[in-house]
């Protein structure tokens, strides 16, 4: 039994590596995110905006969960970061394209609109699983 949890250990340097480079990524997708929105979430969710809190919710998570398919695809940590800035890029560029189908979306959330909110939220994590599934090489 204790060779099987020492050999159990010797997968965790591999594991702070990948988890390391997943929280950077997330941490760089939650500045870029927040850089190109014109509204500012983390004010907008101190403030109790349900939409905004949801709206970028989806966000992270569509974000994460292509991110945590690179991880378990990837053949090394540059090919997981590679694919970890794909999906960062797809994700951004989400939010542009939502933007683009409902008018006047980053304001619709400031102003508290739950339906703007959990649209935004619905085409994040709509393309976060399709962008998850595409990674899957």
């Amino acid at each position: 039994m204790l060779n099987t949890a020492l050999t159990s250990l010797t997968g965790l340097p591999a594991f702070a590596a990948y988890f390391a480079l997943a929280v950077v990524l997330v941490l760089l997708f939650v500045r870029l995110y927040t850089l190109v929105t014109p509204h500012d979430e983390f004010a907008l969710i101190r403030a109790n905006n349900a939409s905004a809190a949801i709206a970028f919710g989806g966000a992270l998570i569509g974000f994460a969960w292509p991110l945590s398919s690179a991880i378990t695809h990837s053949m090394s940590l540059l090919d997981c970061a590679i694919w970890g800035g794909v999906a960062l890029l797809v994700q951004v560029l989400t939010f542009f394209i939502s933007t683009a189908v409902l008018k006047k979306l980053p304001q619709r959330i400031t102003q508290g609109e739950l339906a703007a909110g959990i649209f935004s939220a619905c085409c994040s994590v709509s393309v976060g699983i399709l962008n998850a599934a595409c990674m899957s090489y």
